[in-house]
């Protein structure tokens, strides 16, 4: 991504076909000062980051060398390893009880709309 650093070794893996979904990554990518690469699950070697199809349609991924978080755990460890103090505050908050029962919560119920929820043009045809 020009102009945007990016986490070395590090991907989120999302549901190119939602159009939600992938309104959540561009936006992402256009706030967040430090975002990994975004590649939707539909054209990703989910073996190779160690995903099954099951688990990538459930939830969006973020993959690091150290550990997979998925849902809002993704969101939380995103937020975490930004440079900006006040987003790792609430990143950190995000993964603290029980704000991160909110936090799962709110993220189940995202998860269950996601395809009648408005969004942008999916990620496969960006």
């Amino acid at each position: 991504m020009a102009g945007r650093a990016a986490v070395r070794d590090t991907v989120l893996v999302f549901d190119g076909e939602c159009s939600f979904c992938s309104s959540c990554v561009d936006w992402l990518e256009k706030v967040l000062p430090v975002m990994p690469p975004a590649v939707p699950f539909q054209s990703a070697d989910l073996s190779g980051y160690g995903l099954s199809d099951a688990e990538a349609r459930e939830r969006v991924w973020l993959i690091t060398p150290g550990k997979h978080f998925g849902g809002a755990g993704a969101v939380s460890a995103l937020l975490r390893h930004q440079p900006d103090a006040s987003l790792r505050f609430a990143g950190w908050l995000l993964q603290i009880p029980p704000l991160s029962w909110l936090a799962d919560g709110a993220y189940a119920v995202v998860a269950r709309l996601r395809n009648i929820l408005p969004g942008g043009t999916p990620a496969s045809r960006r």
